[in-house]
């Protein structure tokens, strides 16, 4: 059914069926009995699954990558087709736009997507009113944050320290997002001296909590080995509690589509299949480097790729891309194959 409604569907413009079908979804979720039919059609009961990262309870170690649910406006339909963890945002201080239309675009015949969407939220005090409506109590929920475009980077501290502060009582776990490639300057932040500071100074408002939150560090899947080793120096010389990896490449390296649509579409983080080796290459690269746990993502869309990750040394991993080519019921299937934990 649903290879019928993706071939519907995927003659419109992404961005506007992504929020056209994310709707339909909010709508039936809300129909007498709506709840239960989504549970019952795309979750399953796997008490087996559950794992404890961070510190934190996972009902299942599969989640949802940041970037599909940006403003944290549909948490519990998510949660009803079957995810452990949603992680929201990336979310600024501010609210912002993003980059022009059209700025999300398919890859087919690469089952991939490039976008250059450029942190477009509306705000962190918005994701908190969101926040605040959650129903579902068992799913976990992560906080993906960033930095305000004209934000200059030598401020940039300034605004991860609020959106820390703004987000601490209502998600239950944290990401710094320096990774993304639709900001300018932004990778800069995840040279050594810079990142250092943005996460020694959130580790320090961490530890004026009673509660202490496990804070992630997302890096890009482009870095090279010693970018690398500099990363795995800081997990290991900071408090940080893990790593997610990876965001999306800039390459468009072994693409399956015709170079002319690729050029035509430009700039933009490429993700889904053709980003799978290349995520999986730096995961295993860490692993066998560092001891921290993990949050594998990047071109997961079937047991086998889930599977990869989890022998990579994940100890989570999570959906974006392969969400959208597989369709709601994906969770359910890959909960049937985790047998790698």
């Amino acid at each position: 059914m649903y290879k019928l409604i993706k071939a519907i569907l995927f003659q419109f413009d992404a961005e506007k069926v992504h929020h056209f079908a994310m709707n339909w979804l909010s709508i039936f979720y809300r129909l007498p009995f709506g709840q239960r039919l989504l549970r019952l059609m795309f979750d399953s009961s796997n008490e087996g699954l559950s794992k404890k990262v961070f510190g934190l309870n996972f009902k299942n170690p599969i989640g949802l990558a940041a970037g599909f649910d940006k403003n944290g406006k549909y948490i519990d339909e998510l949660a009803a087709l079957g995810f452990g963890f949603i992680e929201v945002g990336t979310v600024t201080p501010r609210p912002q736009a993003g980059n022009d239309l059209p700025r999300l675009f398919r890859l087919p015949k690469d089952e991939a997507i490039i976008n250059r969407m450029g942190f477009n939220n509306d705000g962190v005090d918005k994701l908190v009113e969101n926040l605040k409506r959650i129903k579902c109590k068992d799913v976990i929920v992560g906080g993906n944050i960033g930095k305000n475009k004209d934000t200059p980077n030598e401020n940039a501290m300034d605004d991860y320290i609020i959106c820390f502060e703004k987000l601490y009582d209502f998600v239950d776990y944290f990401v710094i997002n320096v990774s993304s490639p639709n900001t300018p300057g932004l990778r800069a932040l995840q040279e050594k001296e810079p990142l250092k500071r943005i996460i020694n100074s959130l580790i320090e408002k961490r530890n004026t909590h009673a509660l202490q939150k496990p804070i992630l560090l997302k890096i890009a899947p482009d870095l090279n080995e010693s970018q690398l080793d500099d990363i795995i120096e800081i997990t290991k010389t900071t408090a940080l509690d893990g790593l997610v990896v990876s965001n999306t490449t800039l390459s468009r390296e072994g693409l399956k589509s015709a170079s002319q649509d690729v050029e035509a579409i430009g700039q933009g983080g490429l993700s889904g299949k053709p980003v799978l080796k290349k995520s999986n290459d730096v995961l295993s690269y860490i692993t066998s480097r560092c001891d921290k746990p993990i949050i594998g993502v990047g071109g997961v869309h079937n047991a086998e790729d889930m599977n990869t990750k989890f022998e990579s040394g994940a100890s989570l991993v999570q959906l974006y891309t392969g969400f959208v080519y597989e369709g709601p019921g994906v969770v359910k299937k890959l909960k049937g194959f985790t047998h790698k934990l």
